[in-house]
């Protein structure tokens, strides 16, 4: 049998597809998100071949959900199934990424899981949901069977934190080689805005979609009893995401804050950073998270962090050195903490500062991308390029802690109305 001559040098590698898998479209949230920084950071032109006619992988974006009702994203999966069919039979797949969350998201990408294993294409799923732990306890049998022979046939597993690989591990049963922890990573900004608002002056900033879970009406509850209170400072709130608009505007009008509180929407990703741009704080006061991408975002924007340490955060975060902490649903602790970042801008620059270093550390883009290329690299032989640039350092170091900026979680303090999850 004769062996294929190697490719001539300087001649472009053979691409191999590595489809990304998700809803491609603000709808999904984090993973699509995620994907789609993936995508904005591959190289446009494929490398020269070493000779080996090897080839190289090229990320590709694979529907998995729609703009439709929950029955016709079940038809989008089944085209999506018939495309990577199409092109296995080309040889032209390396492999499928599989970002995955849970309920219908699970049984949709459960379909291209057992294509893969079908058809002889390996699978990394990435999990992305903070709700699939409790989703899973409330399972029947049969459903939990199926989770688990689901997550058992790919290829690797992603997961955004230790909490998520030990359930991966512990209660699905993946083999602890196959689970791979790879923390998320963003874009930064390419000048890191300084921020020089005086005390007493709050620009707040919510990017998620509208929801209970993300603690929306909590949050609106305690810039409500701001606003009436004896010491109101110069509060503004920006709401930006999906989501029920409508019932929130209301409950914001209610609560005699409508003149303070604006919904802008879904905004683009160039929007998203313009405000972070411009806001003294972000805000998210969620009862369940993973390891949101809007922290992130804000971290590499030296935007100062307000936010409850579930999930995958307090993992990732340190209260009163990059972030501040609020427990779910203390909105008299939300309150008081809102208030503390008005009253000292000196709190929110050190905060903001070292949220950018942990982000420079952790959380960039190039860091993320390198990551992934691993996973992708020892599942599927093959791994996509990035074309990326660094990002500034910092313009100066950061100041050692001021006494007089007292820790964030003293505030907890000042109310006994906790909740826990």
């Amino acid at each position: 049998m004769s062996r294929r001559a190697p490719t001539p040098a300087g001649r472009p590698a053979r691409q191999r597809t590595i489809y990304l898998a998700t809803p491609w479209a603000p709808m999904g949230g984090g993973m699509y998100r995620v994907a789609d920084y993936l995508m904005q950071s591959q190289a446009r032109s494929p490398a020269s071949s070493d000779g080996g006619g090897r080839g190289e992988g090229v990320f590709r974006p694979l529907e998995t959900r729609g703009g439709g009702s929950a029955a016709w994203s079940m038809i989008v999966i089944l085209q999506a199934m018939l495309i990577v069919l199409r092109d296995r039979l080309r040889g032209r797949v390396a492999g499928l990424h599989i970002n995955v969350a849970e309920r219908l998201s699970l049984l949709r990408k459960g379909l291209l899981v057992v294509l893969g294993r079908l058809i002889g294409v390996p699978t990394v799923l990435h999990l992305h949901a903070a709700q699939l732990p409790q989703n899973y306890l409330a399972m029947s049998a049969p459903k939990r069977v199926l989770t688990r022979w689901m997550f058992g046939q790919a290829t690797s597993v992603i997961v955004l934190g230790d909490s998520a690989r030990r359930f991966v591990v512990d209660v699905l049963g993946v083999p602890a080689g196959r689970v791979q922890v790879v923390p998320n990573g963003v874009p930064g900004p390419a000048v890191v805005p300084q921020r020089t608002a005086a005390a007493g002056r709050l620009r707040l900033l919510f990017v998620g979609n509208l929801s209970e879970r993300k603690g929306v009406s909590d949050l609106l509850a305690a810039v409500a009893e701001i606003a009436a209170g004896p010491r109101r400072p110069a509060l503004e709130l920006t709401l930006i995401g999906g989501g029920d608009v409508d019932a929130y505007r209301q409950q914001a009008a209610e609560r005699g804050i409508a003149d303070i509180t604006r919904f802008a929407g879904w905004q683009s990703q160039q929007a998203i950073a313009d405000a972070m741009a411009t806001a003294d704080a972000l805000v998210l006061p969620s009862w369940d998270e993973g390891l949101p991408l809007v922290i992130l975002e804000a971290l590499a924007h030296a935007l100062p962090v307000l936010c409850t340490p579930v999930g995958e955060i307090p993992q990732n975060l340190t209260d009163d050195h990059d972030a501040c902490f609020v427990p779910p649903g203390d909105q008299a602790a939300l309150a008081a903490a809102i208030r503390r970042l008005a009253e000292d801008p000196a709190l929110r620059q050190r905060i903001g500062r070292t949220g950018r270093q942990l982000y420079e550390a952790r959380y960039n883009l190039e860091r993320f991308f390198d990551r992934i290329a691993d996973v992708h690299r020892e599942a599927f032989g093959v791994a996509a390029r990035a074309e990326l640039t660094t990002l500034p350092p910092l313009p100066q170091s950061v100041p050692a802690p001021d006494v007089a900026a007292k820790q964030c979680g003293a505030l907890l303090q000042t109310s006994g109305r906790g909740h826990s999850l």
